[in-house]
């Protein structure tokens, strides 16, 4: 699903619907279909074929800051413990611990890897001799839309790639 620009809503996560949804915002003329899959939907007065690729006729101004969520913060450290480096599974750490007076914000929690969030234990950096890549901030939602090109999703159908990563800077 794109937006009335022909930007999708979202990058990471993908902005999908249902196919079931696709099919009844067509219907209801909230949306233009661009692209379709060769596969057809029938009723019994009607067949179409599936919308792969739709645009809202109404345009949704994005939301200036994102949620702050699980996966948001993962996003905003791009998958990286913020005291080492390494990728993989992530937690998150309170660089002022709870314990300590930290809160849960964008500007006190940053993505850790299991061995670094346990070595760091509810100690300061002072404390626990390590520093942060980068310090923890909240970020906008325009800067979550670009890191999040950086990870596509497993699976993009041929029909999307005209409407995905055509704004992204071109490799010299």
């Amino acid at each position: 699903m794109l937006n009335a620009d022909y930007r999708p809503l979202s990058y990471f996560p993908l902005s999908l619907w249902p196919w079931q949804e696709a099919v009844k915002a067509a219907f209801l003329d909230r949306v233009q279909i661009v692209a379709e899959y060769d596969v057809e939907v029938h009723s019994p007065s009607m067949a179409m074929r599936l919308p792969s690729v739709v645009v809202l006729r109404d345009y949704v101004k994005p939301a200036r800051f994102p949620a702050f969520t699980r996966f948001n913060l993962f996003l905003r450290d791009e998958f990286s413990c913020q005291y080492c480096g390494s990728r993989g599974e992530m937690t998150f750490d309170h660089v002022l611990p709870r314990s300590r007076g930290g809160r849960t914000t964008w500007e006190n929690v940053v993505a850790a890897c299991a061995r670094c969030n346990l070595r760091k234990a509810s100690l300061t950096l002072r404390q626990a001799g390590m520093k942060l890549a980068r310090p923890a901030y909240r970020p906008d939602a325009e800067e979550l839309q670009n890191k999040g090109r950086k990870f596509p999703p497993n699976l993009l159908h041929e029909s999307w790639m005209d409407f995905l990563y055509w704004d992204a800077e071109l490799e010299a």
